[in-house]
């Protein structure tokens, strides 16, 4: 039955039916239009007609909201669409799908670098090793929080200034103008938080979210052309030096870094390349190490040292040496935990990722206690091939043992040296260290198994 609607009767006269959840007033003057009165209460004009023989309902709104000649109005303009033969369910859809939409590019363009930075090195991080994921960390931190090591507050990032800019703001003359002020006070690190900003861009244009956002002329290679040239690095140990650099590293009380920083001089690996060794890439029984390879995908196997495999079957050792019971208790039980030896051959109990990660105060010590000049990490595989032309090595078994790619035809395509004769050649330069440095070492020794692990 149409009842004629009136603002009093919408509001309160009609009322549900007793014994019924809902029920439906139909207007006498509008078409379409009807009054939901629910049991509890809720009153809400809907709209119901007939379309391709089915009955199609919207609510327009509450009646508190929804003044009644609105609610006829809108009413009317739906009527007029279902005589067309549309659904206003469907427009109803599209308007909120295109709101979303709007929604969302306002979003999008307001999206600011430190936002789209998080989601990236966020989305990377698997990708990337701990040591790459940290300069993104560290290169675009904000500063002004209690450094962890000394004392004072950490410094910002080269990328701090353009962190709160919007990704729609970053134009060539935004980032020329930040790249000139980093460039006077740290090149180097503006350099290389360029190149992180150049890869971020790209990887942000793929991102439905990001894509065109970055103007590709901001981060134009001609941008980086602006910047001083790096100055060529020529830190490495002299054979002079070797004696006083060996002793100073054996007098470290850590035989983790002691193994690992002469490690790195005796091998020529990459830093991550040692760090992230695991015991399952060591072979005692073959003498080799395998280790991961940013050239090569499944990596390369090495000769393993007989002074160096000396230095690793003591970490074998205290690896695989159980704990004393009051330390099982209080490191272990009470936590519900159980120990086991580590997987990492350069293993480290304060380091979240369970291996060594922060060995540069340490050779920085080294360097001073010798009185050498400071060496870094790399300086150390710089060393390593320096060293080798004291030997007379092949240049191409020096690149095979480090991980290079071969730089001539013959190399590229012809020779893979088997790891008996690296060895030959990698033995030859280890014996050589050892004497400059002044070690006695009796390669006898290195044939030894690792100890068995004390009873507990």
């Amino acid at each position: 039955m149409k009842v004629n609607f009136t603002q009093q009767r919408v509001m309160s006269e009609l009322v549900c039916e007793v014994g019924k959840s809902q029920t439906l007033h139909q207007d006498a003057n509008t078409p379409g239009l009807g009054l939901r009165v629910t049991a509890g209460g809720a009153r809400s004009f809907i709209f119901e007609a007939r379309l391709h023989g089915k009955t199609v309902r919207v609510t327009i709104g509450d009646v508190k909201a929804w003044k009644l000649d609105v609610a006829r109005t809108e009413a009317s303009r739906l009527r007029v669409l279902v005589d067309g033969g549309k659904d206003p369910r469907e427009e109803s859809v599209a308007q909120a799908v295109a709101h979303a939409a709007r929604k969302a590019e306002a979003a999008r363009k307001t999206a600011t670098l430190a936002e789209a930075w998080a989601v990236y090195t966020e989305a990377r991080r698997s990708k990337w090793s701990e040591l790459h994921y940290r300069d993104h960390v560290d290169l675009s931190q904000l500063g002004g929080v209690p450094k962890l090591r000394g004392k004072g507050l950490t410094a910002p990032g080269p990328l701090a200034p353009l962190m709160g800019v919007k990704l729609a703001d970053l134009t060539a003359d935004r980032v020329a103008d930040w790249l000139a002020d980093e460039a006077d006070t740290r090149p180097a690190r503006a350099r290389k938080a360029f190149d992180l900003l150049r890869i971020f861009a790209g990887w942000a244009d793929e991102q439905p979210q990001y894509t065109g956002l970055v103007d590709s002329k901001a981060v134009s290679a001609k941008l980086r052309k602006e910047l001083p040239k790096p100055s060529t690095k020529d830190d490495v140990l002299q054979r002079e030096q070797l004696t006083a650099w060996f002793a100073a590293v054996r007098q470290l009380d850590n035989p983790v870094m002691e193994a690992y920083l002469q490690g790195l001089l005796l091998t020529g690996a990459r830093r991550e390349e040692l760090a992230g060794l695991k015991w399952g890439d060591v072979d005692f029984k073959w003498n080799s190490l395998h280790l991961a390879d940013k050239v090569e995908a499944a990596g390369r196997t090495i000769p393993l040292t007989p002074y160096f495999k000396t230095l690793l079957l003591k970490l074998k050792a205290i690896n695989d040496t159980p704990p004393t019971v009051r330390a099982l208790r209080e490191q272990f039980e009470r936590r519900g935990e159980t120990w086991r030896p580590s997987e990492f051959v350069f293993a480290s109990k304060t380091s979240g990722e369970g291996r060594l990660t922060s060995p540069n105060r340490a050779l920085a010590r080294v360097c001073a206690i010798a009185g050498v000049p400071h060496v870094t990490l790399h300086g150390l595989r710089r060393s390593f091939a320096t060293l080798s032309e004291w030997c007379e090595l092949p240049v191409g078994v020096t690149a095979q043992i480090q991980g290079h790619k071969p730089s001539a035809t013959a190399e590229k395509h012809y020779k893979r040296r088997p790891l008996d004769l690296l060895r030959s050649w990698h033995d030859k330069l280890e014996t050589w260290l050892l004497e400059q440095a002044g070690i006695d070492f009796q390669p006898a020794a290195a044939e030894q198994k690792p100890p068995m692990p004390k009873a507990v």
